[in-house]
């Protein structure tokens, strides 16, 4: 890699050795900025149904929601799913905004309130893109801060179903005060409520570790396998209101509660996922095969014509087995279909991003599906 003359940093020379080519092949690389967007996709997996993953709160996040809200409207969305699942949160007024297009005219999104802060309350206003369709959100572990606020105000306001697993618990007001010296120190003030007054943050009482380590508890506990392993502390945290709803105090706990499948976490199945195999096969499989792979112009096609044969299925046992995963007898079928949904699913991110990803990813999910089913 070689810097080319001009203006500072701004263009660099790289030369790549790519399969089944012989020799370098020369790139010129302009510096830029690259932008973060918070959408992965936005697609319609039912007639009526539409699909939004949304990874974080950023600063072009509303205008984001706004172009794919609109861009599914047109193609006869009357129904949303909006997944929260991972996204750890982000701005504030972004969350704001979003449960805005929701909610009607003077509905509480959310307040904050401290020892020494008075409350302050956000409100919706008049405008709302979608305020009278159904609405089911996805949450889980991951799931912290903003998509809190924006679950929490949908949930509280029965404006939409919340399905899942319990979220992080994060909702703390910091405010920065900046010294002489350039460095700065950020003062937590206050906390997040829900309008029904729940607070989203969790307690630090146990400490710092055991706050963090908190959602890996989850685990132990069998929380995320078994649907009576929630143990007592949380279980004394556990309310039903009169709708129906399960509320938890310091984090979102959805109406309908996910679990993984036992068989889902099986020995041989997780060895492949802690070591990569099958993310790393499919990036293999896509670069051997990609001459192959060209003849599927779109996405569509490719999803209604690749499978994942026997032939290719063997193959990647294989190179598990090389890698040092051999197959056990506790893997069922139904984990070999997850793994062969997974390889397609990857395979076709290699060849056309995100939005060949979703998909196909989404069709074994049980969060997802039970979303489907609830929004009929």
């Amino acid at each position: 890699m070689k810097r080319l003359k001009g203006k500072r940093n701004t263009k660099v020379k790289v030369s790549i050795l790519r399969r089944n080519v012989a020799g370098l092949i020369d790139f010129t690389i302009t510096r830029d900025v690259i932008p973060t967007w918070s959408i992965d996709v936005a697609y319609m997996p039912k007639p009526t149904v539409g699909y939004i993953k949304l990874s974080k709160f950023s600063a072009t996040t509303y205008s984001e929601f706004e172009k794919a809200l609109n861009q599914l409207k047109s193609q006869g969305m009357k129904k949303l799913i909006l997944d929260l699942r991972g996204n750890s949160g982000g701005y504030l007024d972004a969350a704001i905004k979003l449960a805005d297009e929701f909610l009607p005219d003077k509905k509480l999104i959310v307040y904050t309130e401290g020892q020494r802060h008075p409350r302050e309350n956000a409100y919706a206003t008049e405008k709302g893109m979608f305020e009278n369709g159904a609405l089911a959100i996805l949450i889980d572990e991951g799931s912290a801060s903003a998509s809190e606020i924006l679950a929490g105000a949908i949930q509280d306001n029965d404006r939409g179903t919340i399905i899942g697993r319990r979220s992080f618990g994060k909702g703390l007001v910091q405010e920065q005060l900046d010294l002489s010296d350039g460095s700065a120190v950020r003062l937590t003030i206050a906390r997040y409520h829900t309008p029904t007054g729940r607070c989203i943050q969790k307690p630090y009482k146990d400490g710092l570790e055991q706050y963090y380590n908190e959602s890996y508890q989850r685990y132990l506990d069998g929380e995320m396998t078994n649907a009576d392993s929630v143990n007592s502390t949380n279980r004394s945290n556990i309310k039903h209101q009169k709708a129906k709803r399960c509320m938890a105090v310091a984090v979102l706990c959805p109406m309908y509660m996910f679990r993984s499948k036992k068989n889902d976490r099986n020995s041989y199945y997780s060895a492949l996922m802690n070591k990569g195999l099958i993310y790393q096969f499919a990036f293999d499989y896509t670069d051997r095969n990609r001459s192959e792979l060209t003849k599927y112009k779109s996405f569509e096609v490719f999803d209604r014509n690749f499978r994942i044969s026997p032939a290719i299925y063997s193959q990647f046992e294989s190179f598990a087995v090389k890698k040092g995963v051999k197959k056990t007898s506790v893997a069922k079928n139904d984990t070999d279909e997850k793994i062969k949904n997974l390889l397609k699913s990857l395979i076709s991110r290699n060849l056309f991003d995100d939005k060949g990803f979703y998909p196909i990813y989404l069709k074994t999910d049980p969060t997802f599906l039970k979303a489907l089913e609830v929004l009929k």
